[in-house]
């Protein structure tokens, strides 16, 4: 009898360890894609109209691009690299995450002044990040910007 009662517990052990195994499988990337959504919103921006913070787990290091790449009006996606890069006013460079704050996704396009996130329909102002139409309740965040010569720099 003694070899059923550890046979039962060594099968409750198991099962256990297989729940906690699945759970953790499915709770760590509703956590991480949670995690995009904390990005502060207070602005924290600097006279060339970014952010030294760099929490959304953006890419860009180096020149992502040259100034001719970025519509005056509009902007450019560099989706490897996880940024947005607009020019609202001609010679004025804004660069923000690419990644939506409402579940994580890449935004996908840039539709006269509006950055489009095409998962959910979230839709970003192009001038300074804001929240334009929802689900988004928190603007992009705003990144540190760079030019030199005909060189946009982020990070």
């Amino acid at each position: 009898m003694s070899e059923n009662v550890s046979r039962k517990s060594v099968g409750a052990s198991r099962r256990a360890v297989v729940g906690g195994v699945v759970g953790l499988g499915v709770g760590v990337p509703l956590l991480a894609a949670c995690g995009s959504d904390s990005g502060s919103s207070d602005g924290g921006s600097d006279s060339s109209g970014g952010s030294a913070s760099g929490g959304t787990g953006t890419t860009a290091s180096g020149a992502i691009g040259t100034t001719s790449e970025v519509p005056v009006g509009g902007g450019k996606i560099f989706a490897a690299d996880k940024v947005v890069v607009t020019q609202p006013t001609a010679g004025d460079f804004k660069a923000f995450s690419a990644v939506c704050t409402h579940q994580g996704c890449v935004v996908a396009e840039i539709k006269g002044e509006d950055i489009d996130c095409t998962c959910h329909g979230s839709k970003f102002s192009i001038a300074d990040g804001s929240v334009v139409n929802g689900p988004a309740t928190k603007p992009l965040e705003a990144l540190e910007v760079t030019v030199k010569g005909d060189q946009i720099s982020v990070g």
